[in-house]
């Protein structure tokens, strides 16, 4: 799923993906260390099934064996970083140094 924003620089695509049951189950696990709570959270984030977030949950605690989780399927990270603009001193605060 892709949107276009119309912006002063020109036509800009924006890339928006929906959250997976891996990444709702991830968000659980911050809010809770019981298992069947993670897995009745992480169901009503996403509208799904308990017992379908039941299987993928018993399938991530076999692949993970108590090392953290990482997110599925994502290859790169996303990084915004704030750079602050330039601002230019008056001269005359130069020549008192």
């Amino acid at each position: 799923m892709s949107t276009v924003w119309k912006t002063k620089w020109g036509a800009r695509k924006v890339r928006q993906e929906p959250p997976t049951l891996e990444e709702a189950l991830i968000a659980a696990e911050a809010m809770t260390e019981d298992p069947t709570a993670k897995v009745q959270i992480a169901a009503q984030l996403m509208g799904a099934p308990i017992e379908e977030v039941k299987a993928l949950a018993a399938k991530q605690a076999a692949q993970s064996r108590g090392r953290s989780t990482l997110v599925a399927g994502r290859t790169r990270a996303v990084v915004v970083e704030y750079k602050r603009p330039r601002t230019i001193r008056p001269a005359a605060s130069l020549s008192r140094r």
